[in-house]
């Protein structure tokens, strides 16, 4: 399995549009479908190889729970819902991860991570996403997708809702949260160093007791990411 084919289930049309949005700024994620009923997803999935599927759960006819319990055959599921109170159904059935909606693209990514870490994940795809995202990220930026090469990335600062990116030779702002960017990054390159500076480890000059130097440039390291950061560079001693 080169991409791990994703099946969207929801009767809500905006809410597979947002989750079409996400999965198309995944490389390693592939939208086979969409269905607006569990009825037409199940005979989608007889006839169609789907790895995940993204299924809400109060749906007309047939439920989303009720769906997962016909299939002999499982992929893994994410259920997304409006209703706190299906997650026991989600626990119960042994689900990979439940989505409160409005989904955010930070959650998103988070549920992508397990998907990638569970126990039964076919390791092709979890290299295939690391690959692909040590070589080049698409952004927005300015009404269109732009492919960004990651070893250009300098360092990531935090502008609330947007991200300002600086690479080797110019820099772009593009509508992330530095979580969601930080998912996207291959962590063993790119260190979380304060809550609204990311680097890349490769392009730090020095290290003093508070700061990282890149360039010109003097960035903070805040208290919660410093112990993380002496485990994995040589800190100067005090």
């Amino acid at each position: 399995m080169n991409v791990v084919k994703c099946l969207v289930v929801d009767d809500e049309p905006y809410a597979i549009e947002v989750l079409k949005n996400y999965i198309d700024r995944i490389p390693a994620l592939q939208l086979v479908g969409t269905c607006s009923n569990a009825i037409d997803a199940f005979s989608l999935l007889q006839n169609s190889s789907i790895d995940l599927i993204f299924l809400d759960i109060k749906m007309p006819q047939l439920s989303g729970t009720e769906l997962v319990r016909t299939l002999e055959k499982r992929p893994h599921i994410i259920f997304t819902t409006a209703y706190r109170e299906f997650a026991f159904d989600g626990f119960e059935l042994n689900v990979l991860d439940f989505l409160l909606k409005p989904v955010s693209f930070d959650r998103f990514l988070k549920s992508i991570s397990k998907l990638l870490k569970a126990e039964n994940t076919h390791e092709p795809a979890r290299e295939n996403l690391q690959h692909m995202q040590d070589q080049f990220l698409y952004l927005r930026v300015d009404r269109k997708m732009i492919k960004i090469m990651v070893a250009d990335i300098v360092y990531v600062e935090s502008l609330k809702d947007y991200v300002k990116i600086i690479l080797n030779n110019k820099q772009i702002v593009t509508k992330h949260t530095i979580t969601a960017l930080e998912a996207m990054l291959p962590e063993d390159q790119f260190l979380r160093v304060h809550r609204s500076f990311i680097v890349n480890s490769e392009k730090v000059e020095a290290i003093t007791q508070s700061h990282l130097q890149i360039g010109n440039k003097e960035i903070p390291v805040g208290p919660t990411y410093k112990h993380n950061l002496q485990q994995k560079i040589k800190w100067p001693e005090s």
